[in-house]
């Protein structure tokens, strides 16, 4: 099993609680999103209607498209109610002093 590459895309400060922040990681658009005392990291992208979720609602370990108002679990993707039907990707988040990294 190989190991897992993190990449360093933020730091800490930059992402405040209740705050959402569009980094890249090896060719990926990923939402960092602190909520519940938390940083998670998710694939900017709506499996529903493919829009970007940076502008959606930030809430309680969730966010919603802004689109259609799907909402999905930050931790660990899976769609809370229609018309999302397939989970989102999500990325393992790790924190290195003050430096948030995911492995993309």
């Amino acid at each position: 099993m190989s190991e897992k590459t993190f990449v360093a895309v933020a730091t800490l400060d930059e992402v405040p609680p209740g705050s959402k922040k569009v980094v890249s990681a090896n060719g990926n658009d990923i939402l960092l999103c602190n909520s519940n005392d938390r940083i998670f990291a998710v694939r900017n992208l709506c499996s529903h209607a493919y829009e970007s979720l940076d502008c959606g609602r930030l809430r309680n370990g969730w966010i919603s498209c802004p689109v259609h108002g799907a909402r999905f679990d930050l931790e660990t993707g899976a769609p809370i109610n229609p018309p999302a039907s397939m989970p989102i990707d999500t990325f393992e988040v790790r924190i290195n002093g003050e430096t948030i990294e995911v492995a993309a």
